[in-house]
């Protein structure tokens, strides 16, 4: 049994210094932010037509311009913007305190997200600790949650699930319902954007659901919004990454078995055979368009790959989990993009925030038992600040 794994997982499972957070004499690195987006302010770069393009067959690098960690926020977006504009389409900025409205019905969150005359309503029932009042740290899973529940059971975390049919469909190959792109519920509120892959939409519709918790605040949902956490599994796995790269709120990311169009090179999948590349993907989760312009040999065209996907995570906590024996999966592709994007943490001193477990012999989307280790680490760090204990207890 065959196992790949980043070396930053071998520092993960002890304390280091370095993953502490000082680098080069700034200040400490952030674990997370409270908004959503840091490089807001930042004018878009200018996006050439396809045809003008260079080509590049090498993995672009996620840290061009980038001197110092002050210049990461306008980086992180210029990386946001070729993704969004060349593959998934736009995640529209929303004005928290004037479009969204939120409340608790018991358990249950519910929020509603106004642009122009229509609101899209999302809602997602909170599992609570048994013990404890709170504010407790929270795992949201897209569509689910793969990873063992007793992991998060056994701990004070709370766990939700968002739903994301709510903002639009699984897959334009299993509909049952009759639409098609353009006519789901997140399109009535942007209809300009019908042509949007839906792992922009859903990141979207995830970010929602944290600007609830966010306006409602701890008193009202029980929920420490520093230590929130997104995971998935295949499709899902995608979606998590996505939703994790796109949202700066998010303090840890676990993309379980992303596959190709996650965590994957294009560039790499692309010489790859019966694996989900570029070209044999699902078309309702990207932009048609992506396809039309770079099938083929056109891959090397396209500016960015998905080790800036991976990257936009910094420098929050990242762990990628895979599984060799599902070829379709593409996972050597994704070893190659995690080891690129792990170049970002270590440049910054970080490096035991990012890693990647890579495994076989146990199904899909059913953790191994040798990947528990690194994966409780990781919530007990970046969920449960053990990170930030440890570094108090270190300056006493």
């Amino acid at each position: 049994m065959k196992r790949v794994i980043l070396s930053a997982v071998k520092t993960v499972l002890v304390t280091s210094l370095v993953g502490l957070g000082a680098c080069c004499g700034e200040k400490p690195i952030p674990l997370v932010y409270e908004v959503e987006n840091t490089g807001a302010g930042y004018a878009l770069p200018v996006m050439p037509a396809v045809a003008d393009l260079p080509v590049i067959r090498e993995l672009p690098d996620p840290l061009e311009g980038v001197n110092s960690f002050s210049d990461w926020a306008r980086r992180r977006s210029e990386i946001a913007a070729m993704i969004q504009h060349y593959g998934i389409g736009q995640k529209p900025a929303v004005n928290k305190e004037e479009q969204v409205r939120a409340r608790m019905e018991a358990d249950t969150l519910i929020v509603d997200v106004t642009v122009g005359d229509e609101t899209l309503t999302l809602r997602s029932t909170i599992s609570y600790p048994k013990e404890g009042e709170g504010p407790f740290p929270l795992m949201i899973g897209t569509s689910g949650i793969a990873l063992p529940y007793d992991m998060f059971t056994s701990r004070p975390i709370a766990t939700m699930v968002y739903r994301e049919s709510q903002v639009n469909s699984y897959s334009q190959f299993f509909r049952r319902d009759g639409k098609k792109r353009g006519d789901y519920e997140f399109d009535r509120l942007y209809p300009h954007l019908k042509d949007n892959g839906a792992y922009s939409q859903w990141a979207w519709g995830l970010s929602r659901l944290i600007d609830g918790l966010q306006l409602l605040g701890p008193e009202v949902t029980r929920i420490d919004t520093k230590h929130i956490g997104v995971t998935g599994c295949s499709y899902a796995g995608k979606m998590a990454l996505f939703c994790g790269a796109f949202d700066e709120r998010v303090a840890l990311t676990i993309a379980q078995e992303p596959g190709g169009g996650g965590a994957a090179a294009w560039r790499v999948s692309h010489v790859m055979e019966e694996v989900e590349s570029l070209e044999r993907t699902d078309y309702n989760w990207f932009m048609e368009s992506m396809r039309d312009n770079f099938k083929g040999d056109s891959v090397y065209r396209l500016p960015y790959d998905h080790h800036e996907l991976c990257a936009m995570v910094f420098p929050r906590a990242l762990l990628l989990l895979g599984n060799p024996d599902y070829k379709w999966l593409a996972d050597s592709a994704m070893q190659v993009s995690a080891d690129a994007a792990h170049k970002v943490w270590e440049r910054f001193g970080v490096g035991d925030r990012m890693a990647c477990d890579i495994i076989g012999g146990h199904p899909h989307c059913r953790l191994h038992d040798s990947q528990r280790p690194i994966v409780e680490s990781f919530i007990d760090r970046f969920l449960l600040g053990k990170e930030e204990e440890e570094k108090g207890d270190k300056g006493r």
